[in-house]
């Protein structure tokens, strides 16, 4: 006993080093990104007993594992019919074709996946602030008559949310069924508030709840998604949470982002991708009615894709398409996103494309609401600029857009920022359009956008200083851990 008290922290040291070895080792075998794997290996040698705790936080992998097998609700009958339903004929996909060209490579990469249908009765409406959501958003609400499922990261019991909250307490009441999944991470509801949800016959689940007992790994895998769906009629998807920083005229900060409201088949799509969530936060009971799936009249042809991505998928769907449209681009490419970290191969599709004379312009935050993100950033942006690419750092206040236009044909608003987290380790869902009047308003909120941005110069650029650079270094290195 006298020797393991003098000896106490060589023996602590040592036993680090070996359960940091044994991590490493691990970590190795896993073969995931080579960035990754460098920087959770430094982390966890040179820090010791700080390294582990940020491995074991952030740097356990459980993509299709058990905990996130979700294929019950793909198996069940009504599903399947409604997924048949979805199959388009041998005419509208050649229809499809001719109007994409090339760009019809995005839709034959995402076919094959079971939540990812190509659908083209749709309406779709873009939303480019919190404050015209939230009016939409309420309005919608406050007409459900049959259900209203909820799935977001952020939902918070303040200002805003209250009257959130408050207007599905309401339909409760009235005898609307409310789901609500919210991630445990990123929402912050009070316990007064939970009770009047429960009192009033709200369902609410937190997604994968963090408790000191069972912490580990899941600060990862977080739900990021933003869905709204009334009545299996309307559905909402974007980068909009529901807080008062969400929207402007309760925000000390302008805040600008994009959602879209959308009604037609492509709500189906995000209907399966709710129950998929909810079976998995209720533990498998779920039975789900063909009510939840109502005739869809909608008399607009606007050919849309729910596009997911998550550690249930077997592919990075999100990042895929991305790199697809990117790749197929002839014209132009014109991105938002509020954290640019991507990996290699987003980044040099983005130089081919700028070297090939394809114009190519990125805005992202001037400041951003993570320093460690906003350092990040920054360390990428001389290299875009060596091969051309147009980099605007949007300046009215923080531009939260998750969005990309190309070649007046493809868009996406999502969820998914350009990050390792949203690529690899996120729950994300985006919407991706074909249709050219969509892609063309999206294009005037862009042009408008870069109204408030200052381009970087590349002579300029290099001029920051080597403390400055070697900051970004660091968050660039720290970034896939966090």
């Amino acid at each position: 006993m006298e020797y393991f008290k003098e000896h106490i922290w060589q023996i602590l040291i040592g036993l680090n080093y070996v359960l940091a070895l044994s991590a490493v080792i691990t970590i190795l075998f896993k073969k995931i990104n080579p960035t990754k794997t460098l920087s959770y290996i430094i982390v966890l040698l040179v820090f010791p007993f700080v390294g582990l705790i940020v491995y074991y936080l952030f740097g356990q992998e459980y993509r299709k594992s058990k905990i996130f097998n979700r294929k019950h609700v793909l198996n069940q009958s009504v599903v399947k019919q409604i997924q048949d339903e979805l199959e388009l004929d041998t005419k509208t996909i050649e229809s499809v074709d001719e109007l994409l060209e090339e760009k019809s490579k995005l839709i034959r990469l995402l076919y094959n996946s079971e939540k990812s249908k190509l659908t083209v009765k749709n309406e779709i409406e873009l939303i480019k602030d919190g404050d015209d959501k939230m009016e939409l958003l309420f309005k919608d609400l406050n007409n459900a008559k049959h259900h209203i499922h909820i799935e977001y990261f952020i939902i918070k019991d303040d200002t805003i949310g209250s009257r959130f909250l408050d207007i599905l307490c309401k339909k409760a009441e009235e005898g609307v069924k409310v789901r609500m999944v919210i991630d445990d991470v990123g929402s912050a509801i009070s316990s007064k508030m939970k009770r009047s949800l429960k009192k009033s016959g709200v369902v609410l689940h937190k997604f994968m709840p963090v408790l000191f007992s069972r912490f580990t790994g899941k600060m990862n895998y977080r739900d990021h998604r933003k869905i709204a769906i009334i009545d299996g009629k309307i559905g909402y998807v974007g980068g909009i949470n529901i807080s008062d920083n969400y929207v402007n005229s309760n925000n000390t900060r302008y805040w600008r982002d994009t959602h879209v409201r959308i009604v037609g088949e492509a709500v189906r799509q995000l209907q399966i991708l709710f129950f998929t969530t909810w079976d998995f936060v209720n533990d498998g009971d779920l039975n789900i009615s063909k009510e939840y799936f109502p005739e869809n009249n909608c008399k607009d042809d606007v050919a849309l894709q729910i596009a997911a991505s998550g550690p249930d998928t077997d592919w990075s769907n999100i990042m895929e398409s991305i790199f697809v449209a990117i790749t197929n681009a002839e014209e132009y490419i014109h991105i938002t996103t509020p954290y640019f970290i991507p990996n290699d191969e987003i980044v040099t599709a983005l130089q081919v494309a700028a070297r090939s004379n394809i114009e190519v312009k990125l805005i992202v935050p001037k400041k951003s609401d993570s320093w460690i993100a906003e350092y990040a950033t920054n360390s990428y942006l001389e290299k875009l600029l060596e091969a051309g690419v147009e980099v605007y750092q949007y300046t009215k206040g923080f531009v939260h857009a998750k969005t990309i236009v190309v070649d007046d044909v493809f868009s996406t608003v999502g969820t998914a920022n350009m990050d390792y987290r949203s690529f690899n380790i996120n729950f994300e869902v985006n919407a991706l359009v074909y249709n050219k009047p969509f892609a063309n308003q999206l294009n005037q909120i862009f042009n408008s956008d870069l109204e408030h941005t200052t381009q970087l110069e590349l002579s300029t650029w290099k001029k920051r200083s080597k403390r400055t650079k070697l900051i970004e270094a660091l968050a660039r290195l720290a970034a896939p851990l966090l």
